[in-house]
């Protein structure tokens, strides 16, 4: 049974589309496909609780009550991988601001490194989606939740489209007042710290680098 702070979808189209990127034999366009298709379902999962205000609007044929989002909202992709699930979440709530904090896997440690850090002062949302597609130890993920933690951020939500037991379980624990919206949930990592069975390296899929 999952912690209360993480979400993995049950559903026929996620389960689809993650079987699509799994498959070795899917080529960097019909990857990218999939992954834009899954961070749209996960990203409506991942807001279904965002705070609103009232606000009227003139129909065709009289005034309408309505909604509108009532936060300031923030997509952090963790490059370059992340790149790939924001323009689903942009199509999905426009107004959003983007920032981009940069890391990359030591082959050595398997550690995350940062590289870039595009968060500036005077600018902190009340919301901030985490994206990436893979949570393999949790490690990126936890510089990224620290480093927003730091900056102000009070409501944070990560949004994977593939985790391992191992990082869900460590994300879990260390931060409990965060959210986690997953496709999918692997039973283990390997020498190398990839997910297994995972999909293989979703940055160079992505990005036809393989």
């Amino acid at each position: 049974m999952l912690p209360d702070n993480i979400r993995c979808l049950a559903h026929p189209l996620v389960q689809h589309h993650v079987a699509i990127l799994r498959d070795q034999a899917t080529d960097a366009s019909q990857f990218r496909d999939a992954v834009r298709r899954l961070s749209t379902v996960l990203c409506v999962e991942a807001t279904r609780d965002l705070s609103v205000t009232r606000r009227t609007v003139q129909t065709p044929l009289s005034d309408c009550e309505g909604q509108q989002l009532s936060q300031s909202i923030a997509i952090v992709p963790i490059l370059r991988a992340g790149l790939g699930m924001v323009d689903p979440l942009l199509d999905l709530i426009p107004q959003a601001a983007v920032w981009h904090l940069g890391l990359y896997r030591s082959e050595e440690t398997a550690q995350p490194v940062g590289y870039y850090d595009k968060l500036e002062s005077g600018s902190v949302p009340d919301l901030a989606f985490v994206v990436d597609p893979m949570l393999a130890t949790g490690g990126s993920i936890d510089l990224t939740v620290r480093r927003l933690q730091d900056w102000g951020v009070r409501d944070i939500r990560v949004i994977a489209l593939i985790a391992s037991q191992a990082g869900v379980d460590r994300v879990a624990e260390d931060f409990a007042d965060v959210s986690f919206t997953i496709a999918a949930i692997d039973p283990e990592l390997n020498d190398q710290a990839y997910i297994v069975p995972g999909l293989g390296d979703a940055g160079d899929r992505i990005f036809n680098t393989q």
